[in-house]
C-alpha cells in the first residue's frame, strides 16, 4: 500500500487533516461550554486517525519521492499549527500534482 503512495492522495490527506484540526474550534466549546463531550470524542478519534495517516504518508513519501528531511518536518510541523496544512497544500503540494 505505502508504495503506491501519490502526492495527489497525501494533498487530500493534509486538507482533511487541516480541517478536522479545525473542528476543535467547534467542539471544544461545546465539551466546556455546554458539556456535550460527544463531538468532542467523535472529532477528537476522527482527527488522530487522520493524523497518524497523514504522518506515515509523510514518511513513505519523503522516502519514496526523496523529499528532503528539512521538507518533511515542515511537513509535519504544519501539521501541529492550525491552518498549516492549508499552507502546505498552497505552497507546495498543489503545484506537484
Amino acid at each position: 500500500m505505502l508504495n503506491n503512495i501519490r502526492v495527489q492522495e497525501f494533498r487530500i490527506l493534509a486538507i482533511i487533516e487541516g480541517v478536522s484540526y479545525l473542528s476543535f474550534g467547534i467542539t471544544m466549546p461545546l465539551k466546556y461550554y455546554y458539556e456535550l463531550g460527544q463531538p468532542n470524542y467523535v472529532v477528537g478519534m476522527i482527527h488522530g486517525i487522520v493524523f497518524m495517516l497523514y504522518c506515515l504518508y509523510l514518511l513513505a513519501l519523503t522516502l519514496k519521492k526523496k523529499w528532503s528531511w528539512p521538507k518533511g518536518i515542515l511537513f509535519f510541523t504544519a501539521s501541529l499549527i492550525p491552518f498549516g496544512t492549508f499552507y502546505i497544500d498552497s505552497k507546495y503540494l498543489k503545484n506537484k500534482v
